[in-house]
């Protein structure tokens, strides 16, 4: 295969790691964010540990082979996005940190004030990194304020409204995930609160991303792919219809079909973003002409062809196991089963 065929391959492989990646912590992440409230008790809150135990830690892995695929397949895209971007990816870093500390930490002591101090750190770290991944990704589709000389953002312009736009349409995909995700994987009263809260943060995660879609062709260039390739518009209409047919199974309470729907909502509003991008791996706000492009980003031809031989064998392995982790792990979390970490 020529060079511009291995780079195509990776950038689509790449797009599609990070919405795996999106799909599979959004419900982690909104657990996180909802588990001081939804949790009365700690037994409830073992229970919900419980929940997402087996799982959270699998979910890393595409994260991490997110980054590392940006790294290996196109080393510009990296060092460039890495430099950009470099003070929101140390909050998301942090936010990683108290994630998974708070997670594991939380009733490794009896002390009250310890308990609490975890308990928010896991639900700060969530809610942090959830917005920071919607911001930033926002900011990717927009474009970033770079030209010739160099970058000439700030923290402070990341958070520009169609970045705060994207940054809250995936906290509400993330906190919708995880109440379904309640109601999937847990019984009783855990269940029932998870339940409650879904029929209500639906509503405003279907009312943002339409709002999302309608700020993406009113703000960016994306649609201009879909302007010239119309077959792309089914991705964005996907992300419509999907969230429309989270309520209809919603109201039926049939859970994992609900919890399929938010994922295809999640990934199908990636993949719009990724195809508006392509050829392009950064968009500048300020010069088209500075656009990176996948062939300017990517790396040697014999690099992408060796990284594709290992992820052909690899990424079957890493499904095939998260597969059976997930059939292994199916049955529901009582709160009289629920052991937590101890």
């Amino acid at each position: 295969m020529s060079h511009d065929t291995l780079a195509i391959i990776w950038f689509g492989l790449w797009g599609l790691i990070w919405a795996v990646y999106f799909m599979l912590d959004a419900y982690v992440l909104g657990t996180g964010m909802l588990f001081p409230f939804v949790a009365k008790s700690e037994r409830e809150q073992r229970q919900l540990q419980d929940s997402i135990g087996p799982f959270w830690s699998g979910n890393e892995v595409w994260l991490i082979t997110a980054g590392g695929a940006t790294f290996a397949a196109f080393p510009l895209t990296y060092a460039l996005m890495f430099s950009y971007l470099y003070t929101p990816l140390m909050f998301i870093l942090f936010a990683l940190f108290f994630r998974a500390a708070g997670l594991e930490f939380m009733h490794k002591d009896d002390s009250k004030n310890w308990k609490s101090f975890w308990k928010w750190g896991f639900f700060g770290g969530s809610l942090v990194l959830a917005l920071l991944l919607g911001v930033a990704f926002a900011n990717l589709f927009k474009g970033l304020p770079f030209d010739a000389t160099g970058y000439h953002g700030s923290l402070l312009s990341l958070l520009n409204s169609y970045g705060l736009l994207g940054g809250l349409t995936f906290l509400s995909l993330f906190l919708l995930s995880g109440s379904v995700w309640m109601a999937v994987k847990t019984s009783g009263s855990v269940q029932e609160r998870g339940a409650r809260l879904a029929n209500r943060v639906w509503m405003a995660a279907a009312l943002l991303v339409t709002i999302f879609l309608v700020a993406t062709n009113n703000k960016t260039h994306l649609f201009d792919n879909f302007v010239a390739h119309p077959v792309l518009w089914i991705l964005p209409a996907l992300s419509i219809v999907s969230i429309l047919l989270v309520k209809l199974f919603l109201h039926k309470q049939k859970w994992i079909t609900v919890f399929a729907f938010i994922s295809a909502t999640i990934v199908t509003l990636m993949a719009t973003g990724f195809a508006g991008m392509f050829p392009n791996m950064l968009l500048s706000s300020l010069d088209p002409a500075q656009h990176v492009t996948l062939y300017q980003a990517a790396g040697s031809r014999l690099n992408l062809q060796l990284m594709l031989i290992v992820a052909v064998i690899f990424v079957p392995i890493v499904i095939f196991y998260q597969s059976w982790m997930y059939r292994f792990f199916r049955e529901k979390i009582s709160p009289e089963n629920a052991q937590g970490y101890k």
